[in-house]
């Protein structure tokens, strides 16, 4: 299958990093919600708070395919890809796919922000609901619980496409494992920042929110 095809590298570490470990936090964080587990899902959610500012800085400045500027394009190309029958092959995300890593962070960001405002009206608040009125807080909480149901939504739609590129012979999830594609067009290889300041970047990150909210969480744990 992959005997006139060329092995490329598309996918750094850090990128695939976030992603695995996105999709572990996010089953913690519905199963700690679900099971009142409070204390557990706000370590978690710190977690991603660390993990999701990461990938925002990571996408200005990290590999070629990790950048907003790679994969985010205009909607008239979306639109033409959408409806081209034999698509072209894609170093990275694809015109439609690099929209739903967009709108996905976005909901990520929503559900994070929210949840810093959010309450349970018995035991749990987040670390800023004393700054906002209680009306605030309340129409913080219904967005937070009601967002993540469209997380769930929006994840469905995006494992149901992998699912389709896997029968139609793209492994997507592969990828995401090793880092490499075979692309049977000659492309050129996408620059890769160095593993080291992604390691960097994540332990200043770390480090800001392990000092501001996170030591404290753990504690209560």
């Amino acid at each position: 299958m992959h005997s006139q095809s060329k092995k490329i590298k598309v996918w750094d570490i850090p990128v695939r990093v976030f992603h695995w470990s996105m999709l572990g936090l996010l089953i913690g964080l519905w199963w700690s919600a679900d099971a009142g587990e409070m204390s557990l899902h706000q370590v978690f959610a710190y977690l991603l708070m660390v993990i999701l500012s990461f990938r925002l800085i990571w996408g200005v400045i990290g590999s070629d395919t990790a950048r907003f500027n790679h994969f985010v394009r205009a909607p008239k190309t979306v639109i033409q890809y959408a409806f081209t029958r034999q698509k072209p092959e894609s170093i990275g995300h694809n015109p439609m796919g690099g929209y739903m890593v967009v709108l996905l962070l976005s909901l990520l960001t929503i559900q994070l922000v929210s949840g810093l405002f959010a309450t349970d009206d018995i035991f749990t608040e987040g670390p800023l609901y004393s700054y906002v009125s209680s009306a605030t807080a309340s129409t913080m909480t219904w967005l937070h619980k009601q967002n993540f149901n469209l997380i769930l939504a929006f994840s469905a739609m995006h494992i149901l496409a992998v699912v389709i590129y896997l029968l139609k012979g793209e492994n997507l999830i592969k990828a995401m494992f090793t880092g490499y594609k075979h692309l049977k067009e000659e492309v050129l290889q996408p620059k890769m920042r160095p593993a080291w300041i992604g390691l960097i970047l994540f332990a200043i990150i770390f480090a800001c929110v392990w000092f501001s909210v996170l030591a404290n969480a753990v504690k209560y744990m």
